[in-house]
């Protein structure tokens, strides 16, 4: 997970959000909703950062809109542009011990939300070099293994293989600070590298050494 810096939301989704008994059931322009997702969070997921597409006219979104308090238990929340966020499918269709990210969640809430600056998301979790996230607090490390799924084997594999392929690209006395800020989009505007937060991580750290 990376913080996630929301834009303004959807002209849209606030006349709507106006209307009498309104809810995200009834609100139609969810294509529009998805591109301003899929946007801010610079192509990635919200939770386990592989690629998210909103999808051209007449194909289907590789990304779903996820509700970090869920609809179910917080019906107040289902239009609130912070509690929305784009997360892949995530194996959806598939038992629940290979589902993850939104899919694997469903109505269960999970502690930090990426998208509130002061959950401040990145200090919650770390990424070790052998691909696998961890989180200090307990309850947060508990929910990314059992709600979010985010250590199932692939991901984890995927993330390490980012890891691995970077580390070898290192040549000569490389300028740390300007790689963070190449692999953290802080030098370019568009999509991100996949999984990318484990070299920011890593390089943050480097960093960091006396």
């Amino acid at each position: 997970m990376r913080q996630i810096w929301k834009l303004p939301e959807p002209a849209s989704l606030t006349q709507y959000r106006c209307t009498p008994g309104s809810n995200y059931k009834g609100y139609r322009d969810k294509p529009i909703l998805r591109e301003q997702l899929a946007r801010e969070q610079r192509g990635l997921c919200c939770y386990c950062l592989s690629r998210i597409r909103p999808g051209n006219p007449g194909e289907l979104p590789r990304m779903k809109i996820a509700h970090w308090h869920s609809r179910h238990l917080h019906e107040d929340e289902d239009l609130d542009y912070s509690n929305l966020l784009g997360a892949c499918m995530g194996n959806q269709g598939n038992p629940p011990n290979l589902q993850h990210c939104d899919t694997r969640q469903g109505d269960r809430d999970i502690k930090w939300n990426p998208a509130i600056p002061d959950h401040q998301i990145e200090s919650r979790i770390r990424y070790l070099p052998d691909g696998t996230i961890v989180s200090d607090d307990a309850e947060f490390n508990a929910q990314i293994n059992e709600i979010l799924n985010l250590n199932i084997a692939f991901l984890v594999n995927n993330r390490k293989a980012v890891f691995d392929s970077f580390k070898h690209s290192l040549e000569g006395s490389p300028s740390w600070v300007r790689l963070l800020r190449e692999w953290n989009g802080e030098s370019q505007e568009g999509e991100l590298t996949e999984y990318c937060q484990i070299v920011v991580c890593w390089l943050r750290k480097r960093l960091a050494r006396p």
